[in-house]
């Protein structure tokens, strides 16, 4: 039978799970905070499948759609989830806990991580918010069941938890599109870490130091975390969001189109095409040939570029008020203009004053992308 143990092992096995989070990792079953019907398992139905699931090294999805009914022929969301263990502590390793630090969690979930926290820290030191009532219900059995009471609080993550104020850190579960002036005013000497992106990259960690209020930090990681639900990037399938009969402008790129979509430069136009998403579909006839779509988050617009091997040139049909193919190949070749830089460089600021947020390239003095207001 598959065991809490095995997962303990596999992390280790990976170089992922720090010796200061093994006892905790160890001592929290995962399986406490896993519903028996889950996407892809269900423990009544195939007990050691189940099994399998919870205890792998990968994300369970424990919610789609909010909740709410969805036809079994609908698109279906991931709202909620238990993340992959080994992102988990790859964020903890990241957000630096020490002993004493009081901590405030963006999104409790599943409340496995908050339960990994409690153990660590002590559950008085740990807060946690929950915008969906019935996902904080079940994270406060969950967290019952393995023994913890850390204070839990239905409420916008946005707005943090200032009775519990100040923090030494704050860690947020969801993709955040900024970072909001609440979080600093109550981790005014600490840090923060968030995923942080936009609809079109959303694949980076913000490790941010703040100090007398002002926070800056650098960018690193490739996670995938669900959407801060008041601000959601762009979803869906082609098929719902695609007329044939619609009938867009068409020509031709010399860029091939899978350049675009690669980490470095995703980031980067990410910066500034903030409202579009983007999807690549392979051929199913085996020519090697593909589809690389883009949609703005309102649907108003969508465009391609396909891709054929060997190609000089790639024909290109875009659609709607917005010119998206238009709108990236421009970024694109700023990213080339400045030499094709990492993500590495660049980095990230936040006013003190929750005015703005600045993405920098090599230091704050040198701006890039499209500036955020808080």
């Amino acid at each position: 039978m598959t065991t809490q143990r095995q997962l303990v092992q596999s992390l280790v096995k990976k170089g992922a799970l720090a010796p200061e989070w093994r006892d905790a990792v160890a001592s929290v079953d995962r399986a406490l905070f896993i519903p028996e019907v889950i996407v892809g398992g269900d423990f009544g139905e195939d007990p050691e499948g189940w099994l399998r699931i919870v205890y792998a090294d990968g994300p369970v999805v424990t919610q789609v759609n909010d909740g709410k009914a969805t036809a079994d022929d609908a698109f279906r969301l991931a709202t909620s989830s238990s993340s992959m263990p080994s992102i988990m502590l790859e964020m903890l390793d990241l957000l630096d806990v020490r002993d004493g630090h009081r901590v405030l969690e963006i999104g409790t979930g599943t409340g496995y991580n908050a339960a990994w926290l409690s153990h660590r820290l002590g559950e008085n030191r740990v807060t946690s918010v929950e915008l969906d009532e019935k996902v904080l219900s079940l994270a406060e059995e969950n967290l019952k069941r393995a023994g913890f009471r850390p204070t839990t609080v239905l409420g916008d993550g946005r707005d943090g938890h200032r009775e519990g104020a100040p923090y030494q850190r704050i860690i947020c579960t969801c993709t955040m599109r900024d970072v909001p002036a609440a979080w600093l005013e109550q981790c005014p000497e600490g840090r923060v870490v968030t995923p942080w992106g936009s609809s079109f990259f959303s694949g980076s960690f913000v490790t941010l130091d703040v100090v007398g209020g002002k926070a800056q930090g650098t960018f690193s990681g490739s996670p995938a975390f669900m959407w801060d639900r008041t601000r959601r990037g762009g979803a869906g399938r082609i098929a719902d969001l695609y007329r044939e009969e619609q009938r867009g402008v068409k020509g031709t790129t010399d860029i091939p189109p899978q350049h675009v979509i690669q980490d470095d430069p995703a980031f980067f136009i990410g910066l500034t095409v903030t409202d579009t998403w983007f999807r690549w579909c392979d051929a199913d006839d085996g020519s090697g040939e593909a589809t690389l779509w883009f949609f703005a988050d309102d649907g108003s617009s969508w465009a391609t570029v396909e891709y054929v091997p060997d190609a000089e040139t790639y024909e290109v049909e875009q659609y709607g008020p917005r010119a998206l193919w238009d709108d990236v190949r421009e970024v694109f070749l700023q990213w080339h203009d400045l030499g094709k830089p990492e993500r590495s460089r660049f980095g990230l600021s936040v006013d003190g004053d929750g005015d703005s947020q600045r993405v920098w390239l090599d230091g704050p003095r040198q701006p890039v992308g499209r500036p955020s207001r808080l």
